[in-house]
């Protein structure tokens, strides 16, 4: 929990940053405790049972706890790009995506603003509410949520250590992970899809396949076959990996190119041969830019809160 300048544990790199409500202090996520919103908005890129005809009403919050150097929203999750708005204009925006639509309300990377999306959350929209996150989650505030998140929809991004530390500068990926999508479940029940066709409850678990991470993958796959039961969890494996962020730098060579078709393939033969058939695959025509939201501020709507620049603050 953090208060208005009190110390931070949302998430399981327990910082403890000083987070004001406009100040971020010298938090991971770069993030005050008021929430900073990029786009708001009818998406229809997301899972065929998330976005159906209409859309997920996605809500993209800016910062992030993880800082994947290969993020494709990398001018949202790092570069600061976001208007700072108050919770009841957070609730504001929900009533606006529901009344345009909306299947569900996908809150896209909400976690560094616990507190002031869970006071968004009441009184309770009456669609579902996504929680759409990188994986990288404490239990403790999972717990809090409990009640509030009808879908889970993590990442699951690592499975060895090495990746995890060299991409996310996050050591432990694979056991926090593991433990974040178990209470998830915990908290949902396997996975219910309605009449329309459309994810009501569950967990959803996406992985993004990565060049080179072949053992890393594979460890994740294993791990969700060795753990549930077919009908518990969804899983989507991802193919719309792209150089972007920080992998064009000489130091990530390695990530500086598309997966090649065989990487994919083989991840696709291993999911049906370790018996995970509840779920989506993605071809080739996912890996396009044109598929990343333009993060210009639409949907947000007021003019940002008056904050002051501190002293002394770093760049």
């Amino acid at each position: 929990m953090a208060e208005a300048n009190g110390l931070c544990t949302f998430c399981p790199r327990h910082c403890t940053a000083g987070r004001g409500d406009t100040d971020p202090g010298r938090s991971f996520c770069s993030s005050p405790l008021l929430p900073r919103v990029a786009r708001a908005g009818l998406h229809h890129w997301e899972e065929p049972i998330l976005s159906g005809s209409r859309g997920a009403g996605a809500v993209f919050f800016s910062g992030c706890n993880l800082h994947c150097v290969f993020c494709q929203n990398h001018e949202i999750s790092t570069g600061g790009q976001g208007q700072l708005i108050t919770v009841e204009r957070l609730r504001q925006i929900y009533r606006e995506l529901e009344a345009q639509g909306a299947h569900n309300l996908d809150l896209v990377t909400p976690t560094h603003f616990l507190d002031a999306v869970l006071e968004s959350l009441d009184p309770a929209p009456g669609i579902p509410v996504v929680w759409n996150s990188n994986g990288y989650e404490s239990v403790d505030s999972l717990c809090r949520l409990e009640g509030h998140v009808q879908i889970y929809l993590p990442d699951f991004k690592y499975g060895t250590e090495t990746p995890a530390v060299r991409y996310s500068a996050a050591p432990h990926y694979f056991e926090t992970a593991k433990a974040a999508v178990l209470e998830m479940f915990r908290q949902t029940g396997p996975y219910e899809i309605g009449e329309d066709g459309l994810l009501k409850r569950g967990v959803l678990i996406r992985h993004l396949v990565l060049p080179g991470q072949q053992e890393s993958s594979e460890k994740v796959l294993r791990w969700i076959a060795d753990t549930f039961r077919p009908g518990d969890v969804l899983v989507s494996l991802m193919r719309q990996y792209l150089p972007c962020g920080l992998v064009s730098h000489e130091n990530y060579p390695e990530l500086n190119r598309r997966l090649n078709r065989g990487e994919y393939l083989h991840m696709e033969h291993l999911l049906f041969q370790l018996g995970i058939e509840d779920g989506f695959l993605q071809d080739a025509t996912s890996a396009r830019k044109e598929f990343i939201p333009l993060f210009d501020g639409t949907g947000v709507g007021l003019e940002p809160i008056g904050v002051e620049e501190p002293l002394g603050r770093r760049e």
